[in-house]
């Protein structure tokens, strides 16, 4: 039998707040590999989804840099928010963010440098995270107050107040896709497997599964993706409705 740490259980149950013994016989069972783990709560219903798996760790900082048609969106990670929070290492962030606007991979590189003077600096272990970018017509961005999450939106019409509009919502929603279309049907093969397994579970017979599978599959690619989620600022409408006949041509989300 695989040995399961404490850790490791303890870990499982911050991430899906399941109880402590089910963590521990969802890790034996999966051999200690906790995606899978987290998949075999999710079918017996013990974990609803794995949103909390997803979650990023760690403190830092995340800026941006718009003009010209072209964004760019990067990060920087530290160990603690009070770092996170200290106005040079923002200020790192928003010149980690300027040279990968400015020049790509490249300018990517060259941050590293920056990033090792700021270790000396501010005494504490620093490390580059992610960087973006994004070319369209029109573009918004929206950066959380915390500065740990932060979205480009290219749109290829309407304004740069719509796309701000839609940056702040998918800042909020957190939308995998820009389209249901885009929803992979790897991904939703997996969702599937684990709806069958809830659905024996629960005694539906096996003649109207396919039926639920359908609307539950229709539902799944509608809340994933950006373009058919309800607008935050009007769940009357959806994001698409918002923006009438104007396309949504790119869509980075980053989080720390």
């Amino acid at each position: 039998m695989t040995e399961i740490s404490a850790k490791a259980v303890m870990d499982l149950r911050d991430k899906t707040g399941v109880a402590m013994m089910a963590c521990k016989k969802a890790l034996v069972e999966a051999g200690g590999d906790e995606e899978k783990a987290i998949e075999i709560l999710r079918k017996r219903g013990e974990a609803k989804s794995g949103e909390k798996a997803d979650r990023a760790t760690g403190e830092g900082a995340i800026a941006v840099k718009i003009g010209g048609g072209k964004a760019a969106m990067a990060s920087v990670r530290c160990e603690t928010d009070f770092v996170g929070r200290n106005e040079d290492f923002r200020a790192l962030a928003t010149k980690v963010a300027s040279l990968v606007f400015e020049n790509g991979q490249t300018g990517w590189s060259e941050a590293e440098g920056l990033v090792k003077e700021a270790v000396n600096t501010l005494g504490e272990n620093i490390q580059l995270g992610e960087w973006k970018q994004v070319e369209a017509p029109v573009l918004g961005s929206y950066v959380h107050t915390n500065g740990k999450i932060g979205v480009l939106i290219g749109l290829d019409g309407g304004s740069e107040e719509q796309a701000k509009d839609v940056a702040m919502h998918a800042a909020a929603m957190n939308p995998k896709v820009i389209s249901p279309t885009d929803v992979t049907d790897e991904l939703v093969a997996k969702e599937k497997e684990i709806w069958t397994e809830q659905l024996k579970n629960e005694g539906k017979p096996a003649n109207i599964i396919d039926n639920i599978l359908k609307g539950k599959e229709k539902k799944f690619r509608e809340e994933s993706a950006l373009i058919s989620q309800a607008f935050v600022k009007d769940s009357d409408k959806t994001v698409g409705g918002y923006l009438g006949g104007v396309k949504v041509v790119g869509y980075v989300r980053m989080g720390i």
